[in-house]
């Protein structure tokens, strides 16, 4: 029903339970240091498109080897938490409604764009509950919350159309996991936190997030959690 796009780097499977064992470890000693989620949508939107239209997607990276991985997970805490603290995005309008009612939108948007619909729903499912006048407080809009800024990008006229909003947002998705070479852990960031302040922190592989989380909001640390596990759920 769909074209996938080729991931490379960390199992999605692998890199959730990583980013989950490593969230703990790390939320008591940032505890006190507030996060800052909002961000320049316009300059991720134009950063974002110029990287694809100037340099391409990139090299690609090796994938984590078992020995790395085991040697990974061993110096993480052993014990599993749910992160159910942090993301709390929206005000909703309405009523959500269930997946089913855009399941026809969302399989155009996954092949149109290349991108697994089971990763589509999963991002409206963290962003939205597929409520499609939901807004943030921030003021991101619709099914998969866009940004005024990213919505006129893409030439949406009307945020809450679900048409429109699951075509913008795959596509701006789809941007995202080529500009990171199919890491999808590296694109959810992006997506949550803006490409701009993952490049800072120099992530670029599912690796580098797994070892950098830390330094990203709580939000964040959570979004991508929280969008893999809805993501595995969506593939049964």
């Amino acid at each position: 029903m769909n074209s996938i796009t080729n991931t490379q780097g960390i199992d999605p499977r692998v890199l959730k339970e990583l980013l989950q064992l490593q969230t703990m470890s790390k939320l008591s000693l940032f505890a006190d240091n507030p996060s800052t989620s909002s961000s320049d949508e316009t300059s991720d939107f134009s950063e974002l498109l110029n990287t694809l239209m100037g340099q391409g997607v990139g090299t690609g990276t090796d994938p984590l080897d078992a020995s790395d991985l085991n040697q990974s997970l061993s110096n993480l805490p052993s014990a599993l938490g749910a992160l159910n603290k942090s993301y709390t995005p929206l005000q909703s309008l309405s009523q959500s409604t269930s997946a089913s009612q855009f399941e026809g939108l969302i399989g155009q948007a996954s092949l149109k764009y290349g991108v697994d619909t089971s990763l589509v729903k999963a991002v409206i499912q963290q962003e939205s509950a597929f409520n499609h006048q939901a807004v943030s407080s921030a003021g991101a809009k619709g099914l998969m919350q866009l940004m005024d800024g990213t919505s006129s990008g893409y030439g949406v006229t009307n945020p809450f159309d679900p048409k429109q909003n699951i075509d913008a947002g795959t596509h701006f998705l789809s941007g995202l996991l080529k500009k990171y070479n199919g890491n999808e852990g590296v694109a959810l960031a992006a997506y949550n936190a803006g490409p701009g302040r993952v490049d800072r922190l120099g992530i670029k592989t599912d690796e580098d997030l797994a070892t950098k989380l830390q330094f990203l909001p709580k939000e964040t640390q959570a979004y991508v959690s929280k969008v893999l596990d809805h993501r595995t759920n969506f593939a049964q």
